[in-house]
């Protein structure tokens, strides 16, 4: 994956990442090539369905270790040189539906994403239509149940 834009991200999510990444490098990867070697080591490899498993997780260990270091060449750190009167990534913001019901999520980089604990990514459809409004402003979001709008009730 090489990206041509900015990973938006906090400075514990880039911790975050820097401790995957490391663990991947010096134990996982490592671990992986010592099954691998033993495998390998363990007759007719070539014909091996161990063998060919095993290369396959080193084939996924190798990827993500290149995503995270590409994530981190592109990383850009969510500061508070932005203006505060608008929603940015890196906001807490508080937005109520239609049915009155309230929601508080957290807009942050795709890396960080989680919206099953209120982190949702700037280029989610919510995350990116909430980005450049204010407090009461009406956003509608385009998802792909269909149109749904909220008042933004804050945001910090």
């Amino acid at each position: 994956m090489l990206l041509d834009r900015p990973v938006y991200i906090t400075s514990k999510g880039i911790t975050e990442l820097e401790e995957e990444l490391a663990f991947l490098r010096t134990v996982k990867r490592l671990e992986i090539i010592d099954r691998l070697q033993e495998a390998k080591g363990g007759g007719d490899w070539m014909d091996s369905t161990e063998y060919m498993l095993i290369e396959e997780e080193l084939a996924f260990v190798n990827g993500r270790i290149q995503e995270l270091e590409d994530m981190l060449d592109h990383a850009h750190l969510i500061g508070t040189e932005l203006d505060a009167s608008i929603i940015n990534v890196g906001d807490t913001v508080i937005i109520q539906d239609s049915e009155g019901k309230i929601e508080e999520y957290t807009i942050v980089g795709i890396a960080e994403a989680n919206p099953s604990v209120g982190l949702i990514s700037n280029e989610s459809p919510l995350g990116s239509a909430l980005l450049g409004h204010t407090i009461n402003d009406e956003v509608l979001v385009k998802a792909p149940a269909g149109e749904i709008r909220y008042r933004v009730v804050a945001h910090t």
